[in-house]
């Protein structure tokens, strides 16, 4: 083939060169000392079952401006929320309290056997419920302000419209609002899912096993190419800091409570739930007209788990006249981790509270 150079002489100096990288990420790995991550102090202001509440303790940052209103941030039930505090130069919500934002954080846990049963109503009605209510005891605030991650947003979309009196503004962060648009690759495997039969047999959900489904979507980025450059990413202590600080977290996966996995992929995935004004928590209906308050909707353009289109989706569905689009040129990651995230992202979020407040 033309201007491919394939000699035995060419390949036995890059299997050599491969050798001799990965003896050196050998090397690398010896002097490493455990991976550490969601290393910004903080303290635990309420637990339940699982669940943590975290309240992270300010920055003094003289002649910032702070915002009053605390900040909520409701993280996914799939894997674990330090992604958002991965490392001290990768840390978005460190970033927010630079940036003079009072951070508290929902902490799922690992759901057991004894949460088989947990649903919908559980996680709105009671967690985050009482984690609100926790937040602005603790603060002697009013209301909060509340920021969903992924299917954490969805989550928090779900609260305000119950619970509009207590949410000051909200913050939607790569939140599917469309279940089914035709680029969602989760979607169209979720609807091949029996998810009747797969929880009766599990019971709870492995995370191993959606781990490996998410990894699918993308089989040769997620797999083989990532493995091959596995020496590139260990060749010295930092690089190899940050390709296992990562690897950590996405492999850090807890299983889902049956009950609360049935019923999300029925009422979202399946019979699109927000766009059909099918969803319900307990009793309760959810309305997404029942929101008012200002919405800032983040998304990534290159994102393979939940697409532009599908957080797009969110524009005209509640009654609230401020709403604003911010689309960041990144993946479902590296909305939070990436130099831009620092650089743009959370500043942008930290403005928009604050001319809000």
């Amino acid at each position: 083939m033309s201007g491919i150079n394939f000699t035995p002489e060419n390949v036995a100096a890059e299997l050599s060169q491969f050798s001799e990288k990965l003896v050196q990420s050998y090397n690398t790995l010896q002097d490493l000392g455990e991976v550490q991550v969601g290393q910004t102090t903080k303290d635990i202001i309420y637990s339940e079952d699982k669940l943590k509440l975290y309240h992270y303790h300010a920055e003094k940052t003289p002649g910032r401006k702070r915002c009053k209103t605390p900040l909520l941030i409701c993280y996914a039930l799939v894997n674990r929320p330090y992604m958002v505090d991965l490392d001290p130069q990768r840390s978005f919500v460190k970033r927010l309290l630079e940036l003079g934002i009072d951070v508290y954080l929902i902490d799922w846990g690992y759901p057991d056997a004894a949460d088989r049963y947990l649903d919908m109503d559980d996680y709105i009605n009671c967690y985050i419920s009482n984690c609100v209510d926790q937040v602005l005891q603790y603060s002697s605030q009013q209301q909060i302000n509340l920021l969903g991650i992924c299917q954490g947003g969805a989550l928090s979309l779900c609260y305000t419209a119950l619970n509009p009196d207590k949410i000051k503004n909200i913050v939607t962060m790569v939140t599917p609002v469309d279940f089914q648009t035709p680029d969602n690759m989760l979607s169209h495997l979720a609807q091949q899912i029996d998810v009747d039969l797969a929880v009766e047999t599990y019971g709870n959900i492995p995370g191993a096993m959606l781990n490996d489904a998410y990894n699918s979507l993308m089989p040769m980025r997620l797999g083989i190419q990532k493995n091959l450059n596995i020496p590139q990413q260990l060749k010295d202590q930092a690089s190899a800091l940050n390709f296992l600080r990562m690897e950590k977290w996405i492999y850090d996966s807890p299983d889902q409570a049956g009950e609360m996995f049935r019923q999300f992929v029925q009422q979202f995935f399946k019979q699109n739930g927000f766009l059909n004004g099918q969803i319900t928590a307990g009793n309760r209906k959810v309305d997404l007209k029942q929101i008012s308050q200002p919405i800032l909707n983040v998304f990534g353009s290159f994102d393979h788990l939940v697409p532009p289109d599908a957080s797009r989706a969110l524009k005209g569905l509640t009654s609230s006249s401020d709403y604003t689009e911010y689309e960041i040129a990144s993946g479902h990651i590296g909305v939070f981790v990436s130099g831009r995230s620092q650089q743009e992202v959370a500043p942008t979020i930290a403005d928009w509270l604050k001319q809000q407040d």
